[in-house]
């Protein structure tokens, strides 16, 4: 039998799980990412962000704290960046919103050219597209590049996810499949 993936390009791809609660549907998507992702893609989770200090300027004098740094040079060196994030009060949730500001002070900044794909879950009947929106908002100051489509907003979550935390619909396994697929496309094009 031929591996399809031998001699192709291997994807690393960092991530940020916006929600910090152990047994949430954004956890159980991300873990759903990590199953139905390619086997030439690797997908890493970004730790540590949800213990920094709220970002106030005059911290700045005493310059970046060496894990935002190291954060940052992770980001700069991967292929892609992922968010998989739930919808706080129709936005980004706070305490990632705090670390992305942290990190848009890093010079050179992490987020410039980068190809990001965002995705998240929610109880609500149309997922965390609100959260989205101001997302790519906040990505276009940083200069980073979004995927389009498909736009993987996973409503009305208690339903979508079975005992064991699996997707159970194929129409959000199949949207996930294609979003990996195009992040790793557009990696391609934005490749140095």
């Amino acid at each position: 039998m031929i591996d399809p993936t031998r001699g192709a390009r291997h994807y690393d791809v960092v991530a940020f799980v916006g929600s910090l609660r152990s047994g949430s549907y954004n956890r159980m998507l991300f873990n759903n990412v990590r199953r139905l992702s390619p086997a030439n893609m690797a997908i890493s989770e970004l730790t540590g962000w949800d213990e920094w200090q709220t970002l106030d300027v005059d911290l700045l004098n005493d310059g970046i704290p060496d894990a935002v740094t190291a954060m940052a040079q992770r980001i700069a060196e991967s292929d892609a960046v992922l968010f998989v994030s739930p919808e706080y009060n129709y936005s980004i949730p706070g305490g990632l919103k705090n670390g992305i500001d942290w990190l848009s002070r890093v010079s050179p900044q992490p987020f410039t050219g980068k190809v990001v794909g965002i995705m998240g879950a929610s109880t609500g009947a149309i997922g965390t597209a609100r959260m989205q929106y101001h997302l790519r908002q906040v990505l276009v100051f940083l200069d980073g590049h979004p995927v389009n489509k498909p736009e993987v907003m996973v409503g009305r979550a208690a339903k979508e996810f079975d005992g064991e935390g699996h997707l159970v619909s194929e129409f959000y396994r199949t949207q996930v499949t294609e979003l990996l697929e195009n992040l790793a496309r557009q990696a391609d094009r934005f490749k140095d």
